[in-house]
């Protein structure tokens, strides 16, 4: 009974996660980490400050 009791809530978080993903709209995450990234790469290069040169010394 044991393995059956732990693993109800990982059984029934599945089932339900499937229920979901068929019939509602929902996001691909990946995509949207994708997405965020290159977003944070793009800002992140156009707002960096510029390099030292070492022409100064």
């Amino acid at each position: 009974m044991g393995i059956i009791k732990s693993s109800f809530s990982f059984i029934l978080g599945t089932a339900f996660g499937v229920y979901v993903a068929q019939n509602y709209n929902v996001p691909n995450v990946r995509k949207l980490f994708n997405t965020g990234l290159v977003i944070g790469k793009h800002i992140e290069e156009n707002y960096r400050k510029p390099k030292k040169r070492d022409d100064d010394e």
